[in-house]
């Protein structure tokens, strides 16, 4: 039987109306509602593609959002520069600095300029200490998506064997603390894979969930998950199809096909973390307001 889909669109239209009802609220009660800084560095198409959508989710929610468009030859001073003054700009509750930044730019660097407090992409050290912790305040977008998607879709984590392929900072870092926290959608045993791990297929076919964040396409097939696995497939990669009028298509970690005809749950690409992924931003948003005017 094929595996049902977790829907990510529909669940990220739910965090959206969610996150559109409490900005309503707080403007019958506050002319200051939530504001959004995105930091876009260079023409790079896709990052050009990821940033005009979270615009349009942001204006759909009613945020209040901005881009400050840079060129890709902006020194590492110019852009720490800017970020401080947003850190300043009492119009934004949230900074985001899309990554990634051009080679003669460290991340590290711009990320560590960010207020901690406006931090919505939750990569600022103090953040990933609080996570660390165990009182996570931001939490990375994507991570966080993908735990809601498990509690929305009625996956019980509690006890079970969870694999991440991959171990980015972006992703597979804090999902694996996110999952293993306490409460809802956390309480798991998480197995990170990576580059260097030794027999992968034998820790995916003992798990209960299988999450692939590795961004290599086809990277998980059918003769490596369970038949009543869930599989969460965080991976979207650009693959040349001259048949698509784009010239391209977007493919994730999974071998869909198959891997759908044995599995309980999967999600799919596009249409699966994705969506997700701005939503759960929308909701970090709201929360860096909330802690900064008390709403």
């Amino acid at each position: 039987m094929p595996a049902e889909i977790i829907d990510g669109l529909q669940i990220a239209k739910k965090v959206h109306n969610e996150v559109r009802e409490s900005v309503e609220a707080l403007k019958r009660e506050s002319s200051v509602r939530p504001g959004l800084a995105v930091v876009l560095v260079g023409d790079d198409p896709a990052s050009r593609s990821y940033v005009t959508r979270k615009e349009r989710a942001c204006k759909e929610v009613g945020i209040y959002t901005e881009t400050f468009v840079k060129r890709a030859d902006i020194t590492e001073d110019e852009l720490v520069g800017l970020v401080g003054d947003l850190n300043a700009d009492r119009r934004f509750h949230g900074i985001l600095v899309q990554l990634p930044l051009p080679p003669h730019i460290s991340a590290d660097a711009i990320i560590g300029a960010i207020d901690p407090a406006k931090d919505v992409d939750g990569l600022h050290p103090v953040n990933a200490g609080l996570l660390v912790q165990g009182t996570p305040r931001f939490v990375p977008a994507t991570p966080l998506g993908v735990q809601r998607m498990l509690i929305e879709h009625g996956v019980d984590t509690s006890g079970a064997e969870v694999v991440i392929l991959g171990r980015s900072n972006l992703v597979g870092r804090p999902l694996s603390l996110l999952l293993t926290q306490r409460g809802p959608g956390g309480d798991a045993t998480v197995t990170v894979c990576h580059t260097r791990s030794l027999g992968v297929a034998r820790h995916t076919l003992a798990a209960d969930v299988v999450i692939a964040a590795a961004g290599s396409p086809g990277t998980v097939t059918a003769d490596m998950v369970g038949s009543d696995a869930v599989v969460i497939d965080v991976g979207v990669t650009r693959v040349a199809d001259p048949s698509r009028k784009s010239g391209f298509r977007l493919a994730g970690d999974v071998d869909f096909d198959a891997v759908s005809e044995k599995v309980s749950a999967i999600t799919p690409v596009p249409g699966g973390v994705g969506p997700m992924t701005v939503a759960m931003l929308l909701h970090n948003v709201l929360l860096a307001h909330q802690l900064q005017c008390g709403g």
